[in-house]
């Protein structure tokens, strides 16, 4: 992913009106972020502890997206699958993220969700430079760039229903 400002993010969102994109937290550090590493950016709102937000290139253009997760937590011993990059967590790892369509489907409440790491940090994960807390991912017979392509496509299904 290319290095992107913070007008960039706020000028990207497509689930929300443009006063709550710029009332939205940004993160504080992005020049330190691996963007070489990164499919999308992905960050949670630390006012708000059920808000999660994720920027994607998609089209030569930024996607940007609301979601909204609960905040209940699952017992340690129960193992979940993020559907983006297919990495299983105990606990709460992985949410279900729920997002407001795009356009009058959205102002009239209507939302689509997709299971996903809680900490969106699934770009990290596939490459390995983190690991999740329950100590390995599955091993697969996949190349890491053929994860990155699949992990793309997953989160494009995602993005294609917000417009449906």
């Amino acid at each position: 992913m290319r290095p992107i400002t913070e007008q960039d993010i706020r000028d990207s969102f497509v689930n929300c009106s443009k006063g709550e994109a710029k009332r939205l937290a940004v993160p504080r550090d992005l020049g330190e972020r691996p963007w070489d590493d990164l499919d999308f950016l992905g960050w949670r709102d630390p006012g708000a502890p059920d808000r999660s937000f994720l920027v994607t290139e998609r089209d030569d253009r930024n996607v940007g997206v609301a979601l909204r997760f609960p905040s209940s937590r699952r017992g340690f011993l129960h193992r979940s699958m993020c559907s983006v990059c297919l990495t299983t967590h105990r606990g709460g790892g992985v949410s279900l993220m729920t997002a407001r369509k795009a356009g009058v489907a959205g102002r009239e409440g209507n939302s689509v969700g997709v299971y996903m790491c809680t900490d969106l940090a699934c770009s990290l994960y596939i490459r390995g430079k983190k690991v999740p807390q329950s100590g390995t991912r599955f091993e697969e017979s996949l190349t890491v760039e053929e994860q990155v392509a699949r992990a793309a496509a997953n989160l494009s299904a995602f993005l294609d229903r917000l417009y449906v």
